[in-house]
Parts: C-alpha cells; sequence; structure tokens
C-alpha cells in the first residue's frame, strides 16, 4: 500500500477516477473527521472523536487506509488485529461517493492487511439497519450473532447490533 501525503486542497475529479488504497497516518486524521461528519448519521451518534481515533490508533494492531478519488479523500476503513482475530471498526464512505466501489475497495484492502498481519477471521459489528450490511454479506461476511437493543439512537430508539464474520485463512 502507497503512503499519500494529505492535500490542503482537494480538487475533484471530473472523468470515472480510480480509486487509490492508501495508507493512513496522523497526518490524515483531519480527512478523517470530515468524512465521518459527512457519513455517519448524527441520529445515531456512530462517528469518533479525534480522540478516540487518535487512542486507538496507539494501541498495537490498529491501522486504517483512506481512499482516495482523483484528489480528494472519498472514505477510509479503520481495523485491527490481535492475535489471528481482525475487526473492523469503521468503515466510512463521503455520501457523494458512494456507489463507486469505494467500500468494497476498502473493505478488500482491510481484509489482505488482516491476511498480512496472520488474522485468520474478521469480525465486525454494525447496527441492525445500516445499509453497509449489503456489502458486508457480498464480500462473504455472515452473520454470527446479535446483540438486541445495543444502539441507542439521539432520540433514544433502541437498534440492535449484528454481529458479522469472515473466515480470510
Amino acid at each position: 500500500m502507497v503512503r499519500r501525503p494529505p492535500r490542503s486542497t482537494p480538487v475533484p475529479c471530473t472523468a470515472p477516477c480510480p480509486i487509490e488504497i492508501v495508507q493512513g497516518g496522523p497526518g490524515d486524521l483531519a480527512s478523517v473527521n470530515a468524512i465521518m461528519a459527512e457519513a455517519f448519521d448524527p441520529r445515531y451518534g456512530e462517528a469518533w472523536t479525534p480522540s478516540q481515533c487518535l487512542g486507538m490508533l496507539a494501541l498495537s494492531g490498529v491501522w486504517f487506509v483512506v481512499a482516495w478519488v482523483g484528489n480528494q479523500p472519498a472514505g477510509f476503513a479503520m481495523a485491527r488485529t490481535v492475535l489471528d482475530e481482525g475487526e473492523l471498526l469503521l468503515l466510512a464512505i463521503r455520501p457523494s461517493m458512494r456507489r463507486r466501489g469505494i467500500g468494497t475497495a476498502l473493505l478488500r484492502a482491510v481484509l489482505a492487511e488482516a491476511g498480512d498481519r496472520r488474522a485468520t477471521f474478521v469480525h465486525l459489528e454494525v447496527r441492525s439497519n445500516n445499509e453497509a450490511i449489503r456489502l458486508y454479506r457480498a464480500e462473504g461476511f455472515v452473520k454470527i450473532g446479535e446483540r438486541r437493543d445495543y444502539y441507542r439512537g439521539r432520540d433514544g430508539k433502541l437498534f440492535d447490533a449484528h454481529t458479522f464474520s469472515k473466515s480470510i485463512g
């Protein structure tokens, strides 16, 4: 994976552009926070704070990747490995960039990196009404569990958490 320096002025791509997945670093956190602010519906309170992201990145086995389309950060994924287990922690795509294969590219990059780190399977947890479930199923993730009333929306409404897993090795 290539490491790309952060850009100060995004330049939109005017034609279909390839997706470039690069290893993220501290200089990319401003882009990550901007993507989360756009991508995560505030009704659910799922976006992490900058300090939460920094705190996770300080832990062993945690990494993230950023998807660039043209000259613009379009999405990111954060994951971790512990022993032979991988976990997708966050995956977010700017709403204006969705349905272009960016989520698939990010998820596949996470799976490849987790495999390189000797994980044999990857888990994730997702709110039961999250549209990303279609992506996870399409990429071979299987539902292995459910936590009733796990997530609480800002309005107090409760949502189940679905746990998915995929064998990668």
